[in-house]
């Protein structure tokens, strides 16, 4: 190493959210975090959802140090030791002529880290934070301490932090394949099509609620898989055959199909929950209310025009076949879900705001002015919902992790290591 101890080597990543299309619920290895079936999901564009993670290593430092959000907290805990266990085990030789730091292989088990982590979404709110988060954590560590794995092998190091991690190393459409090895070693995550198979494709996610869940993953997983025999006949059963059926509705782009695996694997994960001794309810009115709209819009459509799934909390994921059914969407959501009145249209929906533009919504009044209700609600008056949804998220398939070289976007001061 350096004989000089003030040297800090820096390394910043943002790395995407995913929302499974078909579920993972369930382990059959607690420790190494192995799932009951194979899953697939959809990669988000980090340009809306993303954790950012800057990780630094010096040996000036003490000890390992984490910041989450500007607070810090413990990394003792069995998952974060997991993955900066398997991390140094492969880490390499590395050398910064012009900084003059050259680091050996063996050196880096000496080395503490310092990490400081952003999610611009809610925290443990059903958004998959956590899989972001421990994708990123690997991935910028990954490449801090010069590891020559895969994308697909790093997945299988994420997947030990929070098993949908694994299905954040890669963009586009992913499928974490179960395994059968009791080490996990052929359990990690592919890439099925990139971002860009199948681009029509527009994502809304409705966050009905951006707190905390009241039933963790871990632990609503745990009593799933221990008192729920339909969880046991969907892995067994289900899902096999239902990955088979939404592969080849990705690569043929056949958003039918598509739709109705990805509804009827939403609503079969929430009926295992509710199966589970207690029963788990991550959904609540707001999100049944939402199905209801789809549903009846699809039905009066005659085909599928939007797909649902929830995740373990309430918030919704509307996947709409192309750019105008999107618009569509919109304006029924905005039609049933009003904002509140003190809240502006800026705050009420995020992400790609073209989409309102689209709706041929510019302002707060353009909302008060969807006075027509949508044809298949049927003469009925239409309810409406106001103040029932936090906000939305406009967005669409994404690309995976990427390093960020402006340095002005690191979370870690370049001098000391210490938090922005």
């Amino acid at each position: 190493m350096a004989e000089s101890d003030k040297w800090v080597l820096m390394a910043t990543a943002q790395t995407p959210t995913n929302i499974a299309v078909i579920k993972y619920w369930g382990k059959r290895d607690e420790t190494l975090i192995l799932p009951v079936n194979d899953s697939i999901s959809v990669t988000l564009d980090p340009k809306h959802l993303c954790t950012t993670t800057t990780v630094a290593v010096s040996p000036g430092f003490e000890q390992d140090r984490m910041w989450l959000n500007g607070k810090e907290i413990s990394l003792s805990g069995g998952r974060f030791q997991s993955c900066l266990r398997e991390i140094r085990s492969r880490a390499c030789d590395f050398e910064d002529k012009e900084k003059g730091i050259k680091i050996e292989k063996k050196d880096w088990e000496k080395l503490h880290v310092h990490i400081a982590s952003y999610n611009n979404f809610p925290t443990a709110a059903g958004l998959a934070s956590s899989a972001a988060g421990f994708a990123c954590l690997v991935f910028s560590l990954a490449k801090l301490m010069n590891l020559k794995e895969t994308p697909s092998q790093l997945s299988a190091i994420a997947r030990q932090g929070s098993g949908s991690a694994c299905r954040s190393l890669f963009g586009g459409f992913v499928k974490w394949i179960m395994g059968g090895d009791e080490n996990g070693s052929d359990s990690l995550a592919v890439q099925l099509v990139d971002e860009e198979h199948w681009n029509e494709l527009v994502i809304i996610i409705a966050v009905v609620s951006s707190r905390q869940k009241e039933t963790s993953s871990t632990s609503g997983m745990r009593d799933s898989v221990e008192t729920s025999l339909l969880l046991q006949h969907r892995a067994k059963e289900i899902v096999p055959k239902r990955i088979v059926k939404m592969e080849e509705a990705i690569k043929n782009c056949d958003f039918s199909s598509f739709a109705q695996l990805t509804c009827a694997d939403s609503n079969q994960f929430h009926a295992v929950c509710l199966d589970t001794c207690p029963p788990i309810f991550y959904m609540n009115d707001t999100s049944h209310k939402i199905i209801g709209l789809v549903e009846k819009w699809n039905r009066s459509e005659g085909s599928a025009q939007v797909a649902y799934t929830f995740d373990a909390g309430p918030n919704a994921v509307l996947i709409a076949r192309n750019r105008n059914v999107a618009a569509q969407l919109l304006q029924r959501l905005l039609f049933f879900f009003p904002p509140n009145s003190d809240r502006d249209l800026n705050s009420y929906v995020l992400g790609d705001k073209s989409i309102l533009h689209d709706a041929g919504i510019e302002h707060l009044k353009d909302v008060e002015a969807l006075q027509q209700s949508p044809p298949e609600i049927n003469n009925i008056p239409a309810q409406k919902y106001k103040g029932e949804i936090n906000y939305f998220i406009c967005t669409k398939p994404g690309r995976g992790p990427v390093l960020v070289s402006d340095e002005s976007k690191a979370l870690l001061n370049s001098q000391t290591g210490l938090p922005n």
